[in-house]
């Protein structure tokens, strides 16, 4: 929507407007690659509006005045009470791997405590807005908080959008619960005098200030008005721990990371401090082949990037042949900014998890169908086809069937999840059928009974394999485990990316846990496999791979 929005404008306006249009004339004579050049910036800019503020009623009305433009990221910037799209971390697999990645710079790290994030607004007269990172409202869930937020203010802060975690706690001492904890707490109708759970707020980032917008600041900068103008009440309301470090502190990282875990958190956020654009490239090792490309591929890539399809092709071979070894590499790095990025994902920000190995890659993927199990399976689905994200197209591209790391008790569970009406859905704990007359019901046997389910293979779906016995409707995202990724006759993952005839696959996935906290736009992307694809092909020892047939991966899916 937002991409044909940008290209409307540039191609017509209301009568009543004088802004500039392109002519489709000249339009038609470019070239793909000098076309993409002429989408690309409006693209950026209506995205980048959007996700300041997600708001078509906002957005479309000073479009049709002024149409895409560098003044509509100013008519169209922070709003109280209408949530932005938050920045995110990219992964990075351990420690070493982010002191390299972050050599000659300064950056602060966090305790990434097991909470909920939280974007807190609070304007002049003390009404409190608080919102999910998927911009889900939550004022109601947290009365306790909506009450804290206006006694936090300084004497000069009016008003003010801040983002934190907020963790379940043990008033009394401070000591803090896990997740789990949190997820116990009613999620509306909340009353203070009813609350069992208390939260505390840790406070991380200011992105907004008595009407100015922070978006262009530093790090450094929005974190110390962050520490300087709130008040902190324990056990209430804090920052998050964190410490100041360069790559040169090595011992002192390490330290406070097994702190962090030691206190119950999930791990590490490091951050940039500063803006710094001139870093010289590290040193690498020749054993370890292309380290700073190779940490480039890994990372997740920016959701709301807006390069062409065309132009998202030539990046993924540059890669590939700077893998290869074909290109050398640079003798500088790409500027790391230590702005806050809505709705990006970049290396700015990298956590790191007690959970990450430097040999452990995981991909969040998304069921899209299944096939009926055989043998004690028979009455469950095994196995399940799994897909990533095309960004580009909003497709869904099959890389694998998994039919390993799954539990009786999840194939039960699953099986009455995605029921497609073919058979009885089977009770976890009694082993019976579920009767057909409850008001759960959502459908007549055979036509989808939980309304998750398809017969045909939706259009948004690329596979070109054998015919599943069921298709799902993606809703849900899974973190798989593997083995390794293969070039692939038979799946559509990432081609054109890395071959032009052939997708990639992973060999023995293995689900790890379904992933709560990601909505399935989140799922990882074609290209973040591609990427991982040109990491492993990095340090791949002289014999290649093999190419793997249909009938070897039906064997190891």
């Amino acid at each position: 929507m937002l991409i044909a929005l940008s290209r409307a404008f540039l191609l017509s306006r209301p009568a009543d407007a004088d802004f500039s249009l392109r002519s489709v004339t000249e339009l038609l004579k470019l070239k793909k690659d000098e076309l993409a050049e002429v989408w690309s910036r409006p693209e950026e800019i209506v995205k980048a509006c959007f996700a300041r503020r997600p708001n078509y009623n906002d957005l479309v009305p000073i479009l049709l005045e002024i149409g895409v433009c560098d003044e509509l990221l100013i008519r169209c910037g922070l709003t109280l009470h209408i949530p932005l799209r938050p920045m995110l971390g990219s992964i990075t697999r351990d420690l070493s791997e982010m002191l390299t990645k972050l050599q000659g710079r300064d950056f602060a790290c966090e305790y990434k405590y097991d909470g909920q994030r939280a974007q807190v607004h609070c304007d002049e007269n003390g009404k409190v807005s608080i919102f999910s990172r998927h911009l889900e409202v939550m004022t109601d869930k947290y009365p306790d908080l909506v009450d804290l937020v206006p006694k936090i203010r300084g004497e000069d802060v009016s008003s003010f959008i801040m983002e934190g975690e907020v963790v379940a706690v043990d008033r009394q001492n401070g000591e803090l619960k896990n997740f789990q904890t949190l997820t116990n707490r009613a999620r509306k109708d909340v009353a203070i005098g009813e609350i069992t759970i208390n939260v505390c707020l840790f406070a991380f980032d200011l992105m907004y200030l008595n009407g100015q917008p922070l978006l262009d600041r530093s790090f450094r900068e929005r974190r110390e008005l962050l520490k300087s103008l709130f008040i902190e009440i324990p056990h209430h309301f804090t920052w998050v721990k964190s410490i100041d470090a360069t790559s040169q502190d090595s011992e002192n990282v390490l330290e406070f990371f097994k702190s962090a875990t030691e206190s119950k958190c999930e791990g590490i956020m490091v951050k940039i401090l500063d803006n710094l654009t001139d870093v010289p490239a590290p040193a690498v090792d020749a054993q370890d082949g292309a380290q700073e490309d190779g940490f480039a591929a890994s990372a997740p890539p920016t959701p709301s990037k807006s390069k062409s399809r065309t132009k998202g092709k030539g990046k993924g071979k540059g890669k590939a042949s700077d893998a290869a070894g074909e290109k050398k590499p640079s003798s500088r790095r790409k500027p790391l900014l230590a702005t806050y990025e809505p709705d990006k994902r970049l290396d700015s920000w990298l956590k790191v998890k007690k959970d990450y190995s430097a040999s452990f890659d995981t991909l969040d993927l998304i069921p899209v169908a299944a096939w009926h199990g055989s043998g004690r399976k028979a009455k469950w689905w095994s196995p399940i086809l799994m897909a990533v994200r095309n960004e580009e197209t909003g497709t869904l591209e099959a890389v694998c069937k998994c039919m390993s790391g799954f539990t009786d008790t999840f194939y039960k569970a699953n099986r009455k999840f995605y029921d497609d009406g073919s058979g009885e859905a089977v009770d976890e704990e009694e082993e019976e059928p579920i009767g057909g007359d409850s008001d759960d019901d959502l459908g007549e046997k055979g036509e989808g009974k939980y309304k998750n389910t398809r017969k045909t293979k939706p259009n948004f779906v690329e596979y070109s394999g054998g015919h599943p016995d069921v298709w799902f409707e993606p809703q849900e995202v899974w973190e798989m485990a593997f083995a390794d990724i293969t070039l692939s006759p038979v799946y559509t993952a990432a081609i054109g990316l890395v071959s032009q005839d052939r997708g990639l696959s992973l060999r023995f996935p293995r689900f790890l846990r379904k992933r709560e906290d990601k909505g399935i736009e989140e799922a990882s992307t074609n290209d973040f496999l591609a990427g991982l694809w040109r990491k492993q092909e990095a340090k791949a020892p002289a014999a290649p791979i093999k190419e793997a047939d249909e009938d070897e991966e039906d064997l190891y899916n």
